[in-house]
């Protein structure tokens, strides 16, 4: 396919030729018609004569031989830890100590990668996304542990005496997150709890992050937990933005996967920053 600027397309080439073979003009004055050089009159001329029909096609512009390529023995490692690990270039760079770059054209030229298309365990695709930012947002809350001085339960066991510890640093801290469906632009607060509250408080927050990169909200996706259903200030907080309130159906936590992976990825890039 001729790039967006090219002067003669095939069928413009034809026309170049036709004039000089058939009219009998001159390559000059044919090119000049044209808008191109008087080389490039006679680099079509050529390429007819020689091959017809098929010379005034289009060719790839790969080159015959790349002395700088990756060796297939590299190839086949990047890949192998793509299908092990399932984890993107930057990743995967630091894993195999070579450029990101170099590892996003290996997965490129194999036609492995995109990931958020496919389930993790089959590789059926089963994702589905909206077709404009705001048209779905994803809530869910992940409670955390917060790990004591010292160490935790893997340190110290699971006695009494782990338990019973009034340490002030001991409890849960609750992230909120927030997942635009199309875009997947992330929203995420740490609150001390999950009431319905502190629910209506992230989701305004998170309405007017959105609202500041030109993001309406216009339905809103969460499980069943009682800080969304139950909750009068959540539900106060959607009339406010004006947005639907759309529950998953029970016992379905893939229905809101978005935010599930989201929360996922998070986690698992915060173990590997340790």
């Amino acid at each position: 396919m001729a790039h967006p600027r090219a002067k003669l397309t095939p069928f413009g080439r034809r026309l170049l030729v036709d004039r000089i073979e058939v009219l009998g003009w001159t390559p000059a004055e044919a090119a000049s018609s044209l808008g191109v050089s008087r080389p490039t009159a006679y680099k079509w001329l050529k390429r007819f004569r020689e091959e017809e029909e098929a010379g005034l096609e289009d060719r790839s512009s790969r080159p015959h031989r790349c002395p700088h390529r990756l060796e297939r023995r590299v190839e086949r490692e990047i890949l192998r830890a793509r299908r092990r690990t399932r984890r993107g270039p930057h990743h995967l760079a630091a894993i195999l100590g070579r450029p990101r770059s170099t590892i996003y054209g290996v997965l490129r030229r194999h036609g492995m990668n995109r990931l958020d298309h496919a389930d993790r365990p089959s590789g059926v695709p089963v994702r589905y996304c909206k077709d404009r930012p705001g048209e779905l947002v994803h809530l869910d809350v992940k409670r955390l542990g917060r790990i004591p001085a010292g160490g935790g339960h893997r340190m110290l066991g699971r006695g009494t005496e782990t338990r019973l510890r009034k340490e002030a640093n001991i409890g849960y801290d609750y992230l909120h997150v927030a997942v635009d469906d199309h875009s997947r632009v992330a929203y995420v607060r740490a609150f001390s709890d999950e009431r319905g509250e502190t629910a209506a408080r992230f989701l305004l927050e998170a309405a007017a992050r959105f609202a500041e990169l030109g993001i309406r909200i216009e339905r809103v996706m969460t499980d069943r937990a009682k800080c969304y259903t139950d909750s009068r200030a959540f539900a106060d907080a959607l009339e406010r933005i004006g947005a639907r309130h759309k529950p998953t159906r029970g016992y379905r936590p893939q229905t809101n996967g978005k935010a599930e992976a989201f929360i996922r990825t998070m986690r698992r890039c915060f173990v590997d920053m340790q």
